[in-house]
């Protein structure tokens, strides 16, 4: 998520520089919609979405790029990309058991922007910035600010990983971790490279579907020079949220040795049928993206209006079943906090 202009890593060996403003990425990341007046007037919705579009967004900024807002429908109010990206007045509603902190990753924290909840990985906080801000993100109230490692902070984030040799794979998470610049991103991974007991870098990110152009040769160069074998979990919901820029992005990412995954929230009035489900499914293999996790939604407080109940999540991977062969299947899960692993519903 973004609440704020966008942290860099920073080198213990000098200060953090600025972003390259040229890149057209960071161009695109810098120019995303910020105002709820803009997205509704751009997309041509009615006057009567802005009172509520309006108590989300100061809940929770609206960030949404170029590139995503294209593949939306004009005037379509149930449009499934919008959706995910509109604020609305039910973000300020209370619901029991939604919390601001739903996976307790508080709990998790050795040390500050490193979360280690399951045996033999760690999550590393690379970027508090997302190039879209999600409404039913489960760190939409994450303390950023306590989790954005200083110079002393990533050396000592580094020493922990060297330090524990039943470590073998670093995650590279956020906010999303492909909105800090390739040259901080190289900086970091080199010295992952240079672990001996990590043999994987994972990365978990939107970016390459909202922002395409994001997969550039800065990044693809970085990829490349790593021995560490690379998985990229990408946030895709909806079959529309493919286009053909996203394939040609995941065709460079694959073409670097990169495998590919997807991970998706079931979320009420989006997702939540089993033809929209199964489309995906086919979508993404078609991009070479093979589906992975279909969560159930995170009790974040400001997202209970996308929940969908347990049953419902069951009987419509029952259906899919029916429709598609197994390695299109992707597994429903729920995260518990305290749980060694994903929990299978």
């Amino acid at each position: 998520m973004i609440t704020r202009s966008p942290a860099l890593l920073q080198r213990p060996d000098r200060e953090a520089q600025p972003l390259d403003v040229q890149s057209p990425w960071q161009t695109q990341l810098a120019r995303a919609i910020r105002d709820p007046h803009e997205l509704c007037r751009r997309l041509g919705l009615d006057d009567a979405w802005l009172p509520g579009a309006e108590r989300g967004h100061a809940l929770f900024e609206v960030r949404v790029p170029e590139a995503y807002l294209a593949r939306m429908r004009p005037g379509d109010s149930r449009d499934p990309l919008l959706l995910q990206v509109l604020p609305v007045s039910a973000e300020a509603e209370t619901t029991p058991g939604f919390v601001n902190d739903p996976l307790e990753e508080a709990d998790h924290t050795p040390a500050p922007g490193l979360i280690q909840k399951y045996a033999g990985r760690v999550l590393l906080i690379a970027s508090p910035a997302c190039a879209v801000n999600c409404r039913y993100c489960f760190r939409r109230h994450f303390p950023y600010e306590q989790n954005a490692p200083s110079r002393v902070q990533w050396k000592k984030t580094l020493d922990y990983l060297r330090a524990d040799a039943t470590i073998h794979e670093a995650i590279l998470s956020g906010g999303d971790p492909l909105a800090s610049n390739d040259r901080q991103l190289a900086w970091l991974v080199e010295r992952l490279d240079a672990i001996p007991h990590l043999t994987r870098l994972r990365v978990h990110t939107r970016l390459p579907v909202v922002i395409p152009d994001r997969i550039d040769a800065a990044l693809l160069g970085w990829l490349a020079a790593t021995r560490l074998q690379k998985v990229m979990v990408l946030h895709i919901n909806h079959a529309n949220e493919i286009d053909a820029a996203v394939v040609a992005a995941c065709k460079k990412l694959r073409d670097a040795g990169v495998t590919l995954l997807n991970q998706s929230v079931l979320l009420r009035g989006i997702n939540d049928d089993i033809e929209t489900l199964a489309a995906l499914s086919e979508r993404l293999f078609a991009a070479d993206i093979l589906p992975y996790y279909l969560h159930v939604l995170d009790p974040v407080a400001g997202a209970a209006h996308f929940d969908v109940d347990d049953d419902q999540a069951r009987e419509l991977v029952a259906g899919l079943r029916r429709v598609l062969p197994g390695f299109l299947m992707p597994r429903l899960v729920r995260e518990i906090p305290g749980e060694a692993s994903k929990t299978p519903l």
